[in-house]
């Protein structure tokens, strides 16, 4: 079992007050604020890293299942667009949608799409996250 921690501080109210989440790797350390989670403000915020994450999870296990399809791919680039909306009393994280476009060689339309299909359903954080509405924008490119 591997284990990953994280941590976040805030000071203050919620919306003036201030916050630095922090990576338990030291890789980043970044503040976030309700204007940055809310509105346009410079800094992070929690759906941001958690799309980060999401488009790094999936784009591993595409080539995971790419590699099971007996394809290797060349390059994959995945964006994730964290969607948060008022819902009720509160807000709710309430889709993510994922673009990613590969170089396969070797790889048919059909064989990529199950495989993009496949890890969409399978990786870690997209299981994390059952509970949310997941769409993704496959394309296999040409270089």
């Amino acid at each position: 079992m591997v284990e990953r921690v994280s941590e976040a501080e805030w000071r203050g109210a919620l919306k003036d007050g201030q916050g630095v989440i922090k990576l338990g790797s030291g890789a980043y350390q970044g503040a976030y604020s309700f204007g940055t989670r809310f509105g346009n403000e410079k800094g992070t915020n929690p759906e941001e890293l958690l799309g980060a994450a999401h488009a790094g999870c999936f784009s591993m296990a595409l080539a995971l299942m790419l590699g099971q399809a007996g394809v290797t791919p060349r390059r994959i680039h995945t964006t994730a667009k964290v969607e948060i909306a008022q819902q009720g009393g509160g807000f709710a994280i309430t889709r993510i949608h994922l673009t990613t476009e590969a170089s396969v060689p070797d790889c048919s339309p059909q064989k990529f799409q199950e495989a993009a299909e496949a890890a969409k359903r399978d990786c870690p954080v997209s299981r994390a996250l059952a509970g949310t509405k997941i769409t993704l924008t496959a394309r296999l490119s040409e270089s």
